[in-house]
């Protein structure tokens, strides 16, 4: 079986899990109860979140589902590295260096300078992205959406000073973009924010492997992952919507949000800049039909909410990712309504 994911950054990476244990991929080769045959894993991985800084260029996403997938993750945040330690953090601070909101570990800077210096070297994104699994082994092939630059920046209103209410911002403040990060990290999205901005979607192109991995899949699944941010950044690069529409796959879309709340992060935040309400029902119908002029044949709620959506054979199941085994079960769901053998347990 021939599995293909659309992935964001941790809610992702925890997916990708639960799809390795079903399939008895990465280090659940030899687990009890896994899907008989020769399986394949490919995450196609957004890159929205990218930014250089510090002379480094930061992959999030990426990085967290190589470690996740490799088992270097820690596991108390979801991303980084396990015993980080922050040396180069602080000694950037001791200089002033700026951005001082956002905190690389010593560990992770080691990725950080391989990447940058193969990148620097004309190596594309997705080779270095191999390069760097090598490393890992995490059981799965990892594609970056797209080897070019197309970043996700936020337009806000700024406050005049770090720590006012985002009423002072609004009144004081001055409207700009800014990056993605900045306003995820640094202000937590609690600034007034008046849409999203993709730079260079429009002239990125999927990278090498993505529209064929989406073509010769059995399955297409998106992730449970951030439908503005995440998913939606993948979708706004050249290839990759097209290929969703043509592929013979089935594809089927997970919904981020239980009982009108996201799972992680802050997709709430999100969906309301687009004017989407924060529902299963609205963020599938966002998504659309393929049967109209939309990506998903199926789509998978959490039990309690309710959706009807014209053309997506929608079933409430259990959302919850506990663990990889229970991640498994939604995974399972997922190949089920899409007509594949799953194998109950």
């Amino acid at each position: 079986m021939k599995v293909t994911v659309l992935v964001g950054g941790v809610g992702g990476a925890r997916f990708l899990l639960g799809v390795q244990r079903l399939l008895g991929l990465g280090r659940f080769g030899d687990a009890p109860g896994t899907l008989p045959g020769e399986h394949e894993l490919t995450a196609v991985v957004n890159v929205g979140d990218d930014a250089w800084m510090h002379g480094v260029r930061i992959c999030p996403d990426l990085d967290t589902c190589m470690y996740t997938l490799g088992g270097g993750v820690d596991p108390e945040r979801g991303w980084g590295h396990r015993d980080e330690t922050w040396h180069a953090k602080e000694e950037l601070a001791a200089y002033g260096v700026q951005p001082d909101w956002f905190g690389l570990g010593d560990r992770d800077l080691a990725t950080h300078l391989v990447r940058s210096q193969m990148l620097r070297a004309g190596y594309p994104l997705s080779q270095v992205t191999e390069a760097l699994c090598a490393r890992w082994q995490p059981g799965a092939r990892l594609l970056p959406a797209s080897d070019d630059r197309s970043e996700t920046h936020v337009v806000v209103t700024v406050p005049d000073s770090d720590g006012a209410g985002a009423d002072a911002a609004e009144a004081g403040g001055e409207r700009r973009a800014i990056h993605f990060q900045e306003w995820w990290v640094r202000y937590r999205a609690q600034i007034p924010t008046h849409g999203f901005a993709f730079v260079g979607a429009d002239k990125a192109t999927a990278a090498e492997g993505v529209t064929d991995a989406v073509a010769g899949a059995d399955v297409v699944l998106l992730s449970p992952s951030n439908p503005v941010v995440s998913i939606g950044a993948i979708l706004g690069i050249g290839g990759i919507r097209a290929a969703l529409r043509s592929t013979p796959a089935p594809v089927v879309g997970y919904s981020p949000i239980i009982g009108g709340r996201p799972l992680r992060g802050m997709a709430d935040e999100c969906l309301t800049v687009i004017g989407v309400p924060t529902s299963s029902e609205a963020v599938g119908a966002h998504y659309g039909a393929r049967s109209g002029v939309g990506i998903l044949d199926g789509w998978l709620i959490s039990e309690g909410d309710e959706a009807t959506i014209e053309g997506v054979d929608v079933r409430a199941i259990p959302l919850l990712m506990t663990d990889p085994d229970a991640t498994a079960e939604m995974v399972r769901s997922g190949l089920e309504l899409a007509g594949l053998d799953a194998g109950r347990r």
